[in-house]
């Protein structure tokens, strides 16, 4: 083992830094999250369903948004408490956890289904689904477009913490307008009625679909992770400790410490903490779990409005294109653009933050754990793994098209693998929180309850899927 890996340095005793600005000055790395929650279940997995069964299980959207704002708060109060990102936390407990979560990371997100869905959404609000060009040079164009934003500017959170907040507003105000459109009685009464559907599972629908479902309302699979890196180059709590990720293509870029801190257990330290943990609540509240739903429930009212009545369940990266057809009918041309504007708006942010999130996730978990690996700058090793990414993207759509592979089954790839990483890193950051940290920082009751609830969602869809696949296999 100490051939391969790099001696993991103590957590080292500190006060943590004051929080001195307002929560507007800092707000944003929840907004990232939701960047990412709007391409992933809310315009494609979950409108599909309510599409193929109606409003009748809304309530499984709401109930995943609910259980991974508590995930979410977790994964913070690590790197608050510490500075450090949650996989070094976890490389605390086990080193073997280091190349698992590169190769759940490698296995959830490689397939580039957003990339592909991306690209069509540009296609199709441009010239048409039928228009000129093959799916994957629409989708180079869309990764053209990620490497812009992410090796353009100095410090790579602030361009895509920006295009990310754009994007949102676009979709968001672009949601609001349909909805006034389309909006009939009806449709909030099956929605409603969805809503209080509380338990209610489809006889036609499998454990695996309704496991994609839960995993992806919301960011779901790794991305929920993500986080630890957004709250550090915002400098939050024990973050500001830290530099930023800097862009080595615009100038020198720091050599980042792959250790945190424990904080130590003053009065002052306590104060502090509250301050930081209340940032996080708002952030996480605000963006991740009311802005989430609200656009996650316009979504599937647009669905619910004008595909299913019409018995449309879109296959193979129709589903923008579908909605936008049927609002032309029912709006005229201004409701297509608006629509197929707010398609690209959701898919692109949810490319742009995997990339960056891919990227920061694989590079971090290398430079932190593996001999020989600090010898060159975590910036380095982020852009290395960042373009090795955009290629391989582009690479694998081009063999997926050839091989008449939608981008549909990318997705749902994703997300099932996705659910499996979650049934092992949610327990796992809550026990890191409960083991490492100073008394006063670790999770109360509540969260600690609402934690051991969410692992046994996760673990227990983890081993009805196998049981699921198993019996599905031999049953023919």
């Amino acid at each position: 083992m100490s051939k391969i890996y790099e001696p993991l340095d103590d957590l080292k005793t500190s006060d943590l830094p004051e929080k001195t600005l307002p929560f507007w000055k800092i707000a944003g790395p929840g907004a990232i999250l939701v960047g990412l929650s709007i391409g992933a279940g809310e315009i494609v997995i979950w409108p599909r369903i309510a599409a193929e069964y109606g409003g009748s299980m809304v309530w499984a959207a709401v109930v995943g948004i609910f259980i991974q704002l508590w995930v979410n708060f977790e994964v913070a109060r690590w790197t608050i408490a510490t500075g450090e990102t949650v996989y070094t936390g976890y490389s605390r407990v086990w080193r073997g956890f280091a190349p698992l979560f590169i190769l759940l990371t490698l296995v959830s997100w490689i397939a580039p289904g957003w990339g592909r869905a991306s690209g069509l959404a540009l296609k199709a609000l441009l010239i048409g689904p039928g228009g000129w060009g093959s799916d994957t040079f629409w989708t180079v164009i869309t990764f053209g477009a990620v490497t812009l934003i992410l090796f353009g500017p100095k410090l790579i959170y602030n361009s895509v913490e920006k295009t990310i907040e754009v994007l949102v507003a676009i979709v968001t105000i672009g949601l609001i307008a349909v909805v006034i459109a389309i909006g009939s009685a009806d449709t909030w009464k099956e929605l409603g009625g969805g809503l209080l559907n509380i338990g209610y599972k489809d006889p036609g629908m499998s454990v695996k679909t309704l496991f994609i479902a839960l995993v992806f309302a919301g960011a779901g699979g790794t991305a929920n992770l993500f986080y630890t890196f957004y709250l550090r180059d915002k400098n939050i709590g024990m973050g500001g400790r830290l530099p930023q990720l800097q862009n080595p293509l615009r100038g020198r870029s720091e050599t980042v410490p792959s250790t945190g801190f424990v904080v130590e257990d003053t009065e002052e330290n306590r104060r502090r903490f509250s301050g930081w943990w209340n940032y996080v609540k708002k952030d996480q509240l605000l963006f991740f779990w009311a802005l989430n739903t609200v656009t996650m429930m316009l979504f599937i009212f647009g669905a619910l409005a004008v595909l299913h009545p019409k018995g449309i369940v879109p296959e193979k990266g129709t589903l923008i294109w579908d909605e936008a057809q049927v609002l032309a009918e029912v709006w005229g041309g201004p409701g297509r653009t608006i629509f197929l504007l707010v398609g690209v708006a959701t898919l692109f942010s949810t490319q742009l933050a995997l990339v960056d999130g891919v990227s920061r996730s694989v590079s971090d978990i290398v430079y932190t754990n593996f001999k020989g690996a600090r010898k060159r700058t975590l910036s380095w090793w982020y852009i290395l793994v960042a373009g090795i990414w955009i290629i391989a993207g582009c690479l694998i759509t081009f063999v997926m098209e050839q091989m008449g592979v939608s981008e549909l089954g990318f997705l749902f790839n994703a997300a099932y693998m996705g659910g499996f990483a979650m049934a092992l890193y949610v327990p796992l950051t809550l026990y890191i929180n409960r083991r490492f940290l100073p008394k006063f920082a670790r999770p109360g009751g509540i969260c600690t309850t609402m934690m051991i609830l969410a692992s046994l969602v996760y673990v227990g869809f983890a081993v009805s899927s196998i049981i699921w696949e198993i019996g599905r296999l031999f049953g023919g």
